[in-house]
């Protein structure tokens, strides 16, 4: 099933969807190959460990986060980006309000049918 999203998507227009501890996201365009989601991080908020047979890469727009990938730990702050391999246990901690841009390939095929993700929690 080919699958896609509209050509232009106004992020304005589009309202947070709310994931939970903190966590909301928008997507920002996709089709079988490629996703894009706007990631919105309120201080504290953490993506805990997990893995994906998809490729990732993130954009940092806002804030601070801490990622941890494979083990190795870096600072990520606003202009900065981040490529995850598959497979890879990753994780990010916000450590100041901020938003990513989360890119992956293929599709995040969970994301659409709503099995995925609930790695998402406050910092305890």
């Amino acid at each position: 099933m080919k699958r896609f999203s509209e050509k232009y998507i106004v992020a304005k227009e589009l309202e947070w969807e709310v994931l939970g501890g903190g966590v909301s996201r928008k997507f920002l365009g996709y089709d079988n190959q490629i996703m894009m989601v706007s990631v919105k991080f309120d201080k504290g908020a953490l993506g805990a460990p997990h893995q994906h047979f998809h490729t990732q890469a993130t954009y940092c727009v806002s804030g601070k986060f801490e990622f941890e990938i494979d083990g190795v730990k870096q600072i990520v702050e606003a202009g900065d980006g981040v490529y995850i391999e598959p497979n890879l246990l990753h994780s990010a901690i916000c450590l100041e309000e901020g938003q990513l841009i989360d890119t992956f390939s293929p599709v995040r095929e969970d994301f659409l049918t709503g099995d995925g993700p609930s790695y998402f929690s406050d910092k305890s």
